[in-house]
């Protein structure tokens, strides 16, 4: 049986996962690092708004940074995130029957 301190954390992290903007800011962090404007042109948000989502992200140690000059990149801290939202998103595809698993399934194996 996991303990309680692992069960408070899988919440917070599944808490996090459920709103929609950072699952697509982490859906896009997916596919390699991104500057926060590149990620405001992906999910079609603000910068100011991914800025803030990123933090929570950030802080709850699901993505990380990197910085190059002035600017700060992010990624996906781990591969078990990575598994965690691509089968969170294949089991939406599943439930709603949109039949986009096969291509999708081709970044299961390169992010796996």
């Amino acid at each position: 049986m996991p303990s309680d301190e692992q069960i408070d954390a899988a919440a917070v992290t599944l808490k996090l996962l459920a709103d929609p903007t950072r699952l697509r800011i982490l859906w896009a962090l997916l596919h390699g690092e991104h500057s926060v404007n590149e990620l405001a042109a992906h999910v079609g948000s603000p910068a100011s708004s991914v800025s803030q989502h990123l933090a929570k992200l950030r802080l709850a140690k699901l993505v990380r940074t990197r910085r190059h000059g002035t600017q700060m990149f992010y990624v996906v801290e781990n591969a078990h995130l990575a598994r965690l939202t691509t089968e969170a998103l294949f089991h939406a595809d599943h439930a709603t029957g949109t039949g986009h698993e096969a291509a999708s399934g081709e970044f299961v194996r390169a992010a796996g």
